[in-house]
């Protein structure tokens, strides 16, 4: 088992997966880890569409310019929420959804399922492939598979990438 400190840091985003279909109970661990995350006032509001079908998958890669991944995954999960931009919209919904996404992706990666997040650009697109109320939104999809190159999954961290930890951490005061 991987401990959470290790699926944080090796965890990276992964964009071609093998053809196959994810085993059940691993989507249902991953659609668990959602569902259990924390959320402000624990009002929980969030919606997951699964999205398996290899069709709609395709249909659903054209939801943005960098959403073309969903084509190959086993699974894309649409995180649908009140639409956040809405007046009287709390700020928490998006920060709970971020919780609830990367729940679901560190256990994903503990089961050797790599996967990435993609931004909705096209939002009457996503509707119309969806379904979803016109009192809710989609502003990202997450993509599962298990990856095409399996080593991708135990390669050690990159060198940089990551800001420097005095540029970014402060005590006490900025």
């Amino acid at each position: 088992m991987t401990s959470a400190w290790e699926a944080v840091r090796m965890k990276r985003a992964i964009r071609r997966f093998a053809d196959r279909s994810l085993e059940p109970a691993h989507l249902e661990r991953i659609l668990q880890a959602g569902r259990r995350s924390g959320s402000s006032k624990n009002l929980q509001r969030w919606s997951f569409i699964v999205c398996r079908d290899r069709e709609h998958l395709g249909r659903l890669a054209k939801v943005g310019p960098w959403a073309g991944h969903l084509a190959g995954a086993a699974v894309g999960i649409a995180l649908v929420t009140p639409d956040p931009r809405s007046p009287d919209a709390p700020l928490s919904i998006l920060f709970d959804l971020g919780q609830a996404a990367a729940g679901m992706m560190l256990v994903a990666w503990e089961l050797g399922i790599g996967s990435v997040p993609a931004t909705v650009y096209e939002q009457d697109l996503a509707r119309q492939l969806l379904g979803y109320p016109p009192d809710q939104y989609c502003e990202y999809l997450l993509s599962f598979g298990y990856p095409a190159d399996p080593a991708e999954l135990s390669a050690p961290p990159r060198a940089g990438g990551r800001m420097a930890r005095g540029r970014i951490v402060h005590e006490e005061r900025w």
